[in-house]
């Protein structure tokens, strides 16, 4: 498959076994709810991929420490990177890990700034299977407490949704930048479930288990209610051509926010985005200022 056609392509589809696909289709058909229970299992579930080259670096040369949830329970792993006293905390995306900004992360440290990032439960060399936003809004607000003081966080995807909870929550940074953000918990389950060759009803089911299980409604996590609660200055940076995340999240959660600026790219998707020179210097000049 060509990139191009990569790029166009959700990474659900990319990943996830066509026999995964046709399992979840008939049970659609046969039973919402098994079918809700089986998407759910596969929504928990983050990808594994190899490390490639251009995250070895910072794999190889940060330090490495784990570090438990004291509220889940769950295990990270978290790296620091640099020695510089001006601290940037990067929350990787589903399925990441935290060398996933590692090309952002070298251009940061020439910028005099140093970067920790972490390991989500189930991701990367954190233990587990299955994870959850709520084990991200968590890591956030432990790695602060035993790291910071940051001066800002940089999150992709869900790593951006989980940093505007933890900072409406009261986490204390100067800045933030949140790249390919989604908005809306029902309908990130919405696009996951039809990306599975499921329907909305099966969405439902699945969106009010994770409501059961975590003891929350979970679109009182959605971006733009949490970016009500950010006051602090917010750089949203969003792909035309994003197909995971559609662009509409980044105008939904920009106009909820008090203090931000809307940074638009073409052609770079959803995961390209996070080498691309013109966006890496664009987030360098926000955090300088």
């Amino acid at each position: 498959m060509t990139q191009q056609k990569k790029d166009k392509t959700p990474v659900q589809r990319l990943l996830v076994p066509s026999y995964i696909l046709a399992t979840g289709k008939i049970l659609t058909a046969v039973s919402p709810f098994l079918a809700s229970r089986f998407a759910a299992k596969l929504f928990l579930t983050p990808f594994k991929y190899k490390l490639p080259k251009r995250e070895k670096k910072m794999d190889r040369e940060s330090k490495q420490t784990s570090l438990m949830l004291p509220h889940y329970q769950r295990e990270i792993v978290v790296y620091e990177y640099g020695d510089s006293p001006r601290k940037i905390l990067l929350a990787h995306g589903w399925s990441g890990r935290g060398t996933q900004l590692a090309v952002m992360a070298e251009e940061l440290l020439k910028a005099g700034f140093s970067v920790v990032s972490f390991d989500a439960p189930a991701h990367g060399k954190a233990p587990g299977k299955m994870s959850m936003m709520p084990h991200f809004i968590e890591a956030i607000e432990v790695i602060e407490k035993q790291y910071g003081p940051f001066e800002a966080v940089i999150g992709h995807s869900l790593g951006g949704m989980s940093a505007l909870k933890a900072i409406s929550n009261g986490l204390p940074v100067q800045k933030l930048v949140i790249i390919g953000t989604a908005n809306s918990v029902t309908q990130i389950t919405q696009e996951f479930a039809r990306n599975m060759k499921m329907n909305n009803k099966v969405a439902a089911k699945m969106k009010s288990y994770f409501d059961e299980k975590f003891e929350v409604d979970m679109d009182t996590l959605s971006g733009a209610v949490s970016a009500e609660g950010v006051k602090v200055p917010t750089l949203v940076i969003h792909d035309e051509d994003d197909v995971d995340v559609h662009i509409s999240s980044a105008h939904e959660i920009d106009e909820k926010l008090e203090n931000s600026e809307l940074f638009t790219t073409e052609g770079l998707g959803h995961r390209r985005i996070l080498g691309n020179p013109e966006v890496i210097n664009k987030i360098i000049q926000f955090l300088s200022v």
